[in-house]
């Protein structure tokens, strides 16, 4: 079994999580803090950072494709800075490369999401080189997983742009 890990920021993190925990392939997820200015970033300081989760999943049973396919279907990538009520660059839509090929599937993926029309603008997810991912305090792990009625807007909005 081969594993691999991939960043994205979508908003804010609980929801990202609870949603992409539980697909076919997924081995662990993670939520913290990248692209930002400051090490150590908390909740409550972590300037410049986006809330993001860290996907760890099986080569073997999903791709990093389909995990691009999906983010796209869960949230909304032509707003700014912002997801449902959450705003501010920590909820930017963002995709964090860690390489060549990584880039440029994301840059396929976001011309196939605008060429669908499916959404009413265009996309503006970043695309960021990876730096650092600083793990989130634990009381924000799987946080929906233990408050179920806590606060989400993500959503499956489509079944897939492939």
């Amino acid at each position: 079994m081969r594993n691999r890990k991939v960043y994205l920021a979508g908003g804010c993190f609980w929801g990202m999580e609870e949603l992409f925990r539980v697909r076919k392939g997924i081995v662990a997820t993670d939520v913290g803090y990248l692209g930002g200015d400051n090490d150590f970033p908390t909740y409550k300081n972590h300037p410049g950072h986006a809330e993001v989760i860290e996907i760890t999943f099986n080569e073997e049973e999903t791709s990093y494709k389909n995990i691009l396919d999906y983010f796209f279907c869960i949230h909304d990538p032509t707003t700014i800075d912002r997801q449902g009520n959450d705003r501010g660059s920590s909820y930017r839509s963002a995709l964090f490369f860690q390489n060549e090929e990584e880039k440029e599937m994301a840059l396929e993926m976001i011309a196939l999401v605008n060429k669908s029309n499916k959404w009413d603008g265009e996309v503006v997810t970043t695309l960021e080189p990876f730096t650092k991912f600083w793990l989130a305090e634990p009381e924000h792990q799987d946080y929906l997983l233990r408050n179920p009625n806590g606060y989400t807007c993500h959503f499956e909005r489509f079944a897939t742009f492939l």
